[in-house]
């Protein structure tokens, strides 16, 4: 945890919007959020009214954070990856689980794990950084420098890197079915350059412009 303390308090906080906009609109929802920092995307969650219980899992406290809003059913301090949560199976109409797969050492066995706590037909959404985006694939193809940051799809807490198709890969498990894959382009309004781009292109490289993916999956 100690790489951590260096990420500034933005880094945890504000509301994940891009992640909220594929929750089903209904008040009804329970909604578990694995990486729920500082409990900011929770909070909007139940003031749009989208769903009636919020709980968060957070590898740490956070003083001066939204952890202990009042709009938080509930919220369980500890690595996924070590801890059993006290929650029941079977449980949750949706999962949210943004840009934490690849900080994780097996991300595979977490989607698994998780996975036990959503409802048949509920709905699991995660997102991560797309490591074929064009700057970063140039740097590291035509620069020889594959370096670190403190933030990005370079972020040096990230212990595994993803495109599309492997994401895809990582919820395609019996238990679920994949309904939805979407971009950062394809959720918010992309630049002119890029819209012109990939018309010209026909769309062929669309995906080396996407500095994030979405997979949306649904347990059967």
């Amino acid at each position: 945890m100690k790489i951590y303390e260096n990420k500034s308090q933005d880094y945890f906080s504000s509301a994940r919007l891009d992640l909220i906009q594929f929750i089903p609109a209904n008040q009804n929802n329970r909604v578990l959020e694995l990486g729920a920092g500082g409990g900011d995307s929770l909070v909007k969650i139940k003031e749009l009214k989208l769903a009636s219980e919020v709980v968060g899992i957070e590898l740490f406290d956070m003083p001066n954070s939204n952890q202990k809003h009042p709009s938080i059913d509930k919220l369980i301090i500890g690595n996924i990856e070590e801890i059993q949560p006290d929650l029941p199976e079977n449980y949750f109409d949706v999962i949210i689980c943004g840009d934490v797969l690849e900080h994780l050492i097996d991300p595979w066995l977490t989607v698994k794990k998780i996975t036990r706590f959503l409802k048949k037909d509920g709905i699991i959404i995660i997102s991560a950084p797309n490591l074929r985006e064009y700057r970063t694939l140039s740097k590291i193809v035509f620069k020889g420098d594959f370096s670190y940051r403190d933030a990005g799809i370079m972020d040096k807490t990230h212990l595994r890197f993803f495109c599309k198709k492997n994401l895809v890969e990582l919820l395609s498990i019996p238990e679920l079915k994949i309904i939805k894959v979407a971009s950062n382009i394809d959720s918010y309004p992309a630049t002119t350059k890029t819209k012109i781009f990939n018309l010209v292109t026909f769309n062929l490289l669309h995906d080396f412009f996407v500095t994030q993916f979405y997979v949306i999956a649904r347990k059967v």
